[in-house]
């Protein structure tokens, strides 16, 4: 099983990294304020997770996910992230990170943008419209969950929910489809980067975000969606 590192330990980093183990990946975890801040949750998450600095992280794993926003001056790992899929788990929130003129007027996707400033991995938008908190409001003790676990179906369940994948780069698709199955979803490819838009908050897909959707409604909702530029 391969290595997954994980960058950012806030709400959707540390979900992920649990839902991960379980599912039998090996973990590295890192954070911005250091490795012995996630002692707990390591002890937590067992002998299968490790905490480490960014730069170690993303050296020491086979693939990585961003689980924290994209900003135009970050400092990323962008040697140690070299030739490996990278999974942007970011979205377009103007309110959250304010205005980007490119992706306002429909010249790029923020995904891209981050494609950009990781020019020699393989970035890939995943896991961005399924949610790392609770159901609110909550009808029941299984809203409490968070989305990723509370939608989360074995293979050939009938209910089982799709997630969007976008890449410029097929070997990511093909791996972070491999990631979605192993957590108990279906992929639908919206390949590539510049048709990540069709995902983002606002669009016919996103409206059922809380709750999911299947493959078929995924692929019909993205082919509604309408660009409008800012």
């Amino acid at each position: 099983m391969s290595t997954f590192g994980i960058l950012g330990s806030g709400q959707a980093g540390s979900v992920m990294a649990r839902v991960a183990v379980e599912a039998g990946y090996d973990i590295i975890i890192a954070n911005l304020r250091g490795p012995e801040t996630l002692k707990d949750l390591v002890r937590e998450l067992g002998p299968r997770a490790r905490a480490a600095t960014s730069s170690q992280a993303a050296a020491e794993s086979d693939f990585t996910i961003l689980a924290f926003p994209y900003a135009p001056g970050a400092t990323l790992p962008v040697d140690e992230l070299a030739g490996k899929v990278v999974i942007d788990n970011n979205n377009y929130m103007v309110w959250r990170d304010g205005n980007y003129p490119e992706v306002d007027s429909g010249r790029r996707t923020v995904h891209e943008l981050r494609q950009e400033q990781l020019p020699t991995s393989q970035v890939v938008k995943a896991f961005t419209h399924v949610q790392f908190h609770e159901r609110l409001p909550m009808r029941g003790p299984e809203d409490a969950l968070p989305g990723l676990v509370r939608l989360s179906r074995p293979r050939g369940h009938p209910d089982r929910k799709a997630l969007v994948v976008s890449s410029d780069h097929r070997e990511a698709v093909e791996l972070v489809t491999r990631l979605c199955d192993d957590l108990g979803f279906d992929a639908v490819d919206n390949s590539p980067l510049s048709e990540s838009w069709r995902s983002g908050p606002g669009t016919p897909m996103w409206r059922h975000h809380v709750d999911g959707q299947s493959s078929a409604e995924l692929i019909g909702n993205l082919r509604r969606a309408e660009r409008i530029p800012g």
